[in-house]
């Protein structure tokens, strides 16, 4: 898996005994890069979860999240990243979404909720299929606390990162939306 590889390469950071895991979900749209970097240092971030498909924005606006930059600003944080794709929307599922915001007349930067058809057809094709438990066995082995889930979108609610906080609600664990 990916997300296993990514999260191995960067150094283990201990921090004592393990403490139960909460999880953060992110967005960066309406955000610069204080504002941005803010959130993860205030709830002190330990892992950063990259579920995007694609690991870059387009526009300057925020070239601070494009993969490479984000992953050595992260690194001078102390912060963990691993990229965990098998949590990411096809390309298929992505494009059932952009119909629903044509349809809509809204711009993804602008989205207020996801659609129907996106949200059953990613539970049924992603969401369903994901080891959540070797997922979270994996943080725990890396000694991650406090582990954000981060894709574009503004609002949780427009963005996969929401199906995937409830899952993870569902099994147990605390889910903060910053």
């Amino acid at each position: 898996m990916d997300w296993l590889i990514c999260l191995e390469m960067l150094p283990n950071i201990h921090r004592g005994n393990l403490i139960d895991m909460e999880f953060f979900t992110l967005g960066v749209y309406h955000s610069n890069e204080d504002q941005f970097f803010k959130k993860l240092t205030d709830n002190r971030i330990d892992t950063f979860c990259d579920i995007r498909q694609r690991r870059g924005v387009r526009g300057a606006e925020y070239v601070f999240v494009n993969s490479n930059r984000l992953q050595v600003k992260l690194n001078d944080l102390e912060i963990r990243y691993g990229h965990v794709i098998e949590l990411a929307p096809t390309t298929e599922i992505r494009d059932l979404q952009k119909i629903a915001d044509d349809q809509t007349g809204e711009q993804k930067r602008e989205r207020n909720r996801l659609g129907r058809t996106f949200t059953s057809k990613y539970i049924e094709s992603v969401l369903s299929k994901f080891d959540f438990e070797s997922f979270t066995e994996k943080l725990e082995q890396l000694g991650s606390a406090r582990i954000v889930l981060f894709c574009v979108e503004e609002k949780p609610e427009a963005c996969h990162r929401s199906l995937v906080s409830n899952k993870l609600q569902d099994l147990g664990y605390k889910i903060t939306h910053l």
